[in-house]
């Protein structure tokens, strides 16, 4: 009995190709329609990096409740004179740059060396000062910032240096590079040489660029919920330039290949939206599933990240195989039109290809194959052993941000640990009594050279105070410091029964984070890997190739993360990076797995789609694997190359953070779409034979059927039960049999 096939898609394409017009008027009218509620009614994105339920974000919750004045955001200046900082000669002027920043809006107190002569440094020529905003970092607004470093500037020089970092500072010095145009320039360059035409160049481009416009509409109707930060548009556009060029690159390659191959401009739609559309689909449905598993992770921001990117996933999923097949009609055979002077590379199984000669290599000498390129992989991901997660500090930061440079002379004046201080919140009736007690616990710990004196609220039940660490931020003595003290320092301190106490402050709220990470991590991997596999033996009939994807998709990460621990904690050509090494960012495990998942998901699908349709077909596993790679190979490359090209331009910017995050998502592809998909896979499912397509009977009558290669010309069924038909005459030896 055949294999039942739903032609909804065929029948869709059928139509589109047909009412060509009418389909892209619709999609300019949606297009604009999302834009202008998108500007009507778009919502403000927030920076809240909140962590419910962890012990810094409620040692804040209650200092806006009971002690609003010490609950805001905070900056630091930091003063070097060529001479004493007590100098008379330099009073005046300094008491007029601070009153001139405490009368900025949104400052709540500034305190300085006048008035806190713990401020000034042994040498007596660096001093600091503390200002304390109103509301969060992302609160501060950006003209009220730009007179704050105004009044700072105009005060240096003549032998004064005045910097400024903190919080506020931090966080207004983040931004990403221009990549969205880089990318796209990049892309143009790859699909011309891929394709050799501007018409079939440009029409990747130009579906990627509309599926991301009608994504940006819903993110920024999206924004008036107050849970999309201001940096999810450039990581919405990172991933949606990405996903929508490959995704059409994929339906205009196999529509090239129908029109090459004889079949007429209606028919090649039919077949390209059947098959590689299906593929589309299935591939979008994955990604956007690994993004949406950010929500285990339980972290507001990084939540509202994993929908952006599974909202531009899915408009470039709909553009692909609603919108694109309409622009393939109107471009009929002139899809070839304004050719430029490459060498031809003719789509499909081309027995002259390279990619031919590379598959046939790969099955006569399989296990050579199979373990170089395993090793290769092995090879780069050995560094992962030694992975240590942490807070990178602003030491680690280039010297053109101010942070950095006041962290510099913070350091210089008063010790490492002044940039990471722990902010302890006694809170209760005997909170005022309490506090001494808790001050000489604190004084008399190694690692803390200094405890602010303990500040009170009006009532005397809030009562704050800070304890300088001897270690930098990113320091693993810090990080064991905050952990010690809320495990049996301040446990063993008689606070009351009435007395409850809390640490916030950056390292406190960084250990909460990894803490938080590392707890929800295990459910991440579980859900996205469990339901992705479920997915994989739905739609491939198979148990094998499901689990490969998976173990092969893990494997392309540990190599990226493998490079990341070379390159950014032991500093292996970091140099040429501009960075220094330090601790890998605790956020970046979830981050980079959800997202390199899912892309690497893309291409298996890609590849494993086509062997399929090629199994079905001729019912050999050497002639399907052969046939796949050839027809696949240089889709992937030019699609992988599009995508490292845009990540590798996030390391032109100067913050380390977003250059670790270019570099690894930019690794794992090449690896994942050179190394693992064209010499692991293959040589792989060579040696495995027609144990790639072993499934238990009862669970593929259990399973619901999902045809994802589409209607294919003389297809022969396949049955988990019995072995499949012989090839025709004329194909290949099945060698792997």
């Amino acid at each position: 009995m055949a294999t039942h096939r739903t032609p909804l898609l065929e029948r869709w394409a059928s139509h589109a190709a047909r009412n060509r017009g009418r389909v892209v008027v619709t999609w300019i009218l949606l297009l604009a329609a999302f834009l202008l509620l998108a500007n009507l009614f778009r919502g403000e994105f927030v920076d809240n990096f909140d962590i419910p339920g962890t012990e810094a974000q409620d040692a804040l919750n209650l200092l806006e409740e009971t002690f609003p004045t010490e609950a805001g955001s905070t900056s630091t200046i930091a003063i070097q004179t060529d001479s004493r900082i007590d100098d008379p000669a330099w009073t005046s002027h300094l008491q007029a740059m601070f009153e001139a920043v405490r009368q900025l809006e949104q400052v709540e107190r500034v305190e300085t060396h006048f008035e806190n002569p713990q401020f000034i440094s042994r040498d007596g020529t660096i001093a600091r000062a503390e200002v304390r905003w109103r509301g969060d970092p992302g609160d501060i607004g950006r003209s009220t910032l730009d007179d704050y470093f105004a009044i700072l500037d105009d005060a240096a020089g003549r032998g004064l240096t005045v910097e400024t970092g903190g919080t506020v500072v931090a966080f207004n010095e983040r931004h990403l590079p221009g990549s969205e145009a880089l990318g796209l320039m990049a892309a143009i360059i790859i699909l011309l040489v891929a394709f050799g035409s501007v018409v079939a160049a440009g029409l990747p481009i130009g579906t990627a660029v509309f599926g991301l416009g009608a994504g940006f509409g819903v993110i920024l109707l999206g924004a008036n919920t107050g849970f999309f930060p201001t940096f999810a548009p450039q990581f919405a556009a990172m991933i949606g330039i990405g996903v929508g060029i490959d995704y059409s690159l994929l339906v205009v390659t196999r529509y090239r290949e129908g029109l090459h191959s004889g079949l007429g401009v209606h028919d090649a739609i039919v077949r390209a939206v059947g098959t590689a559309g299906r593929s589309v689909i299935f591939a979008g449905v994955v990604v956007a599933v690994s993004f949406m598993g950010l929500a285990f992770t339980g972290v507001p921001f990084v939540t509202a990240l994993g929908f952006s990117g599974a909202i531009v996933v899915i408009f470039a999923v709909l553009v692909a195989i609603t919108l694109l097949p309409a622009l393939l009609a109107f471009a009929g055979h002139r899809i070839d039109k304004l050719r430029i002077p490459l060498p031809a590379s003719p789509e499909g199984i081309n027995q002259s290809s390279i990619w031919y000669r590379l598959s046939r290599a790969i099955q006569r000498r399989p296990w050579p194959y199979f373990l170089g390129s395993l090793g290769v992989v092995l090879l780069l991901s050995s560094p992962i052993l030694d992975l240590q997660l942490g807070i990178t500090d602003d030491g680690n930061k280039d010297d053109t941000f101010r942070s950095r440079r006041a962290y510099d002379l913070l350091a210089e004046g008063f010790g490492p640990g002044f940039n990471s201080p722990i902010v302890v919140v006694l809170n209760g009736s005997g909170a005022a009594s309490a506090a001494m007690p808790v001050h000489e616990t604190l004084t008399a710990h190694p690692n803390i050279v200094a405890v602010s004196a303990p500040l009170g609220n009006g009532d005397g039940e809030t009562v704050v105070m800070t304890a300088i660490p001897g270690s930098r931020p990113q320091a693993t003595e810090t990080t064991d410091l905050v952990h010690e003290l809320r495990d049996s320092v301040l446990p063993a301190v008689d606070v009351g029964a009435d007395v409850d106490y809390y640490l916030t402050g950056n390292a406190p709220a960084f250990v909460d984070i990894g803490d938080r990470l590392s707890s929800r991590l295990p459910y991440l991997f579980v859900g996205v890997i469990g339901i992705s596999f479920f997915l994989l033996v739905m739609v491939f009939r198979s148990i094998v190739v499901a689990a490969k994807a998976a173990v092969l998709n893990l494997l392309s990460i540990s190599a990226a993360f493998g490079v990341l621990v070379a390159v950014f904690q032991w500093g292996w050509l970091s140099s040429l990076l501009g960075v220094s090494s330090g601790p890998i960012e605790t956020f970046a495990p979830v981050m980079l797995f959800a997202v390199l998942f899912g892309l690497s998901m893309d291409y298996e699908v890609f590849l494993i789609t086509r062997i399929r349709e090629e199994y079905v077909k001729s019912g050999s596993n050497a002639v399907a694997v052969a046939n796949g790679l050839t027809a696949t190979a240089r889709v992937i490359t030019a699609a992988a190359l599009i995508m490292v090209s845009v990540f590798f331009s996030f390391m032109l910017g100067n913050e380390r953070v977003i250059k670790l995050f270019g570099l690894g998502l930019g690794m794992a592809i090449l690896v994942d779409a050179s190394m693992i998909r064209l010499v692991l896979v293959p040589s792989s499912m060579e040696l495995l034979g027609k144990v790639n397509w072993w499934m238990p009977g009862w669970l593929d009558r259990l399973l619901p059927q999902v045809n994802v290669e589409g209607t294919i010309d003389e297809a022969v069924p396949v049955s988990t039960d019995r072995e499949p038909q012989p090839p025709p005459a004329g194909s290949l030896p099945d060698e792997g049999s």
